[in-house]
């Protein structure tokens, strides 16, 4: 997770997002680096534009409070199945960056 929170605050910064950039933020919040996760991420991150990447993880973030949070009409317990699956499917989505870490 702090190397996602090393690439956002470089970004916020204004600073270019390379692995050395990204390695001297981890060792100034005394983190003890690892080359291939870094490397990892600043691949999966070439092209990508971080304020759209931010944007898209608020929603798949935000997605699963609003459903449970909207009142529910009386529904059969199928579809109640089915809308569990798909709050499953978007916290694997959501776990796929975690993977690189």
């Amino acid at each position: 997770m702090e190397y996602i929170y090393a690439v956002m605050l470089l970004h916020k910064a204004g600073k270019e997002i390379k692995e050395q950039n990204v390695a001297a933020v981890l060792k100034a919040a005394g983190v003890e680096a690892d080359s291939a996760k870094i490397k990892s991420l600043i691949a999966a991150l070439d092209g990508s534009n971080i304020e759209d990447l931010i944007a898209q993880g608020s929603v798949v973030a935000a997605a699963p409070v609003a459903a449970a949070a909207a009142p529910q009409a009386s529904e059969s317990a199928e579809p109640a199945k089915e809308e569990k699956k798909e709050e499953t499917s978007d916290a694997d989505a959501a776990a796929g960056l975690g993977s690189l870490f």
